[in-house]
């Protein structure tokens, strides 16, 4: 897949080195804020407003591949946005990194 598909608008939002440097970065896709986190090798993007208390989950931390939201620490999964022991579910959008470049698809993915 490359940021040219037809079903997907990719946006290039970062560079990888950026994020290689400090795990985590808000970016704005579509009017939208979303916070990309590396984890191991893989980028991951969340709508950055927690779905608990509103908080910016750029503003949180990286803690045994899980992001933690600063305020109350819920913690989310990267590749799901599943709240551990929680009901509720952190909006996910997919990324491609092509040419050093961090895409993400501006529509958040369905989680079933």
């Amino acid at each position: 897949m490359t940021p040219e598909s037809a079903t997907v608008e990719w946006v290039a939002v970062a560079p990888l080195a950026e994020l290689q440097r400090r795990k985590k970065k808000q970016v704005e896709v579509a009017g939208r804020a979303i916070a990309l986190f590396l984890v191991g090798d893989r980028v991951f993007a969340f709508d950055d407003t927690c779905v608990h208390k509103g908080r910016s989950l750029s503003r949180g931390s990286l803690w045994k591949g899980k992001v933690v939201c600063p305020g109350h620490q819920w913690t989310f999964d990267p590749e799901t946005g599943r709240a551990d022991d929680q009901d509720d579910c952190q909006p996910v959008h997919d990324v491609l990194v092509v040419d050093g470049v961090v895409h993400v698809d501006p529509r958040p993915r369905q989680i079933s």
